[in-house]
């Protein structure tokens, strides 16, 4: 994912706050733990995002303790004490993602950059394999994603819709994979779908003139009618999301959810205007 689902911190209270800084540092540790130090740089708010949504479908209590973090030794963070189950999922799907990203870059670039990719590839293969043998659907899901979304970049694909529609179908299946009961299962499908195509879009829109100048694919790049919708799209993505998110059975941080979706995605994407 791209790092544009996080909260507006300015409407956070405090204890909701330290919670969702709890949730992103001990996902940096989970990281680390199960598929080792360089997995750290996957960390992004997005799957944080995923955390906490896959925490809130339970009455479950999260103590939190105070430990010393791993990449500045002189700061202590709050983590959450035993809750590993609910970071397998996200952490394991960190690592599926980038290592398909990475397989996508390599058939994309040449010279350097290919050659740069494949090496960073390398070092995340046994991390991809023991996530994929662990979550063999997030593996189907992700490899169907990229595959498609290869498919339309080759084709040079200009419709908004189609080009969206990979992102949208991968994290309305991921998201799914969240709930037990077919009622949350449904309602987190639409939000991932929603989801889905607000990250797309965004990414696709705020990286417009930089893929022009360094003619890689973008499917706005031949539409300038679309490009000025695109941004009535975005906020069409934010509106669905929000009904959507109206609709699961919220156990716990709901507040904090409620903050990235309400607040978090409209102020992400003023702040790269």
């Amino acid at each position: 994912m791209f790092g544009y689902i996080k909260a507006y911190k300015p409407e956070l209270r405090l204890k909701e706050w330290e919670m969702y800084k709890a949730v992103y540092c001990t996902l940096c540790k989970h990281l680390g733990k199960n598929y080792g130090i360089i997995s750290r740089f996957t960390l992004s708010y997005d799957f944080t995002f995923l955390c906490i949504l896959n925490m809130s479908l339970t009455d479950c209590e999260t103590d939190i303790a105070r430990k010393r973090c791993t990449f500045n030794p002189l700061k202590k963070c709050n983590y959450c004490k035993g809750s590993d189950t609910f970071f397998d999922f996200p952490s394991a799907a960190a690592m599926i993602m980038v290592y398909y990203k990475l397989l996508d870059n390599i058939a994309d670039e040449k010279g350097i950059k290919k050659c740069a990719y494949k090496m960073i590839k390398h070092l995340f293969n046994h991390s991809h394999k023991k996530a994929a043998q662990k979550f063999p659907q997030i593996e189907q899901i992700i490899k169907e994603y990229i595959s498609a979304q290869s498919a339309l970049e080759k084709a040079n694909c200009d419709n908004l819709d189609e080009a969206a529609n990979p992102t949208a179908t991968a994290l309305s299946k991921l998201f799914m994979l969240c709930a037990d009961d077919e009622f949350n299962k449904r309602a987190l499908e639409r939000l991932g779908y929603c989801m889905g195509r607000y990250i797309y879009i965004t990414d696709a829109y705020f990286d417009y003139k930089d893929d022009i100048k360094r003619g890689r694919y973008n499917p706005l790049k031949s539409n300038e009618v679309y490009t000025e919708r695109a941004k009535i799209q975005i906020e069409a993505c934010i509106s669905e999301s929000i009904k959507a998110f109206e609709l699961i059975d919220i156990k716990r941080y709901k507040n904090i959810l409620g903050n990235i979706i309400y607040l978090g995605l409209e102020e992400t994407v003023k702040e790269l205007y």
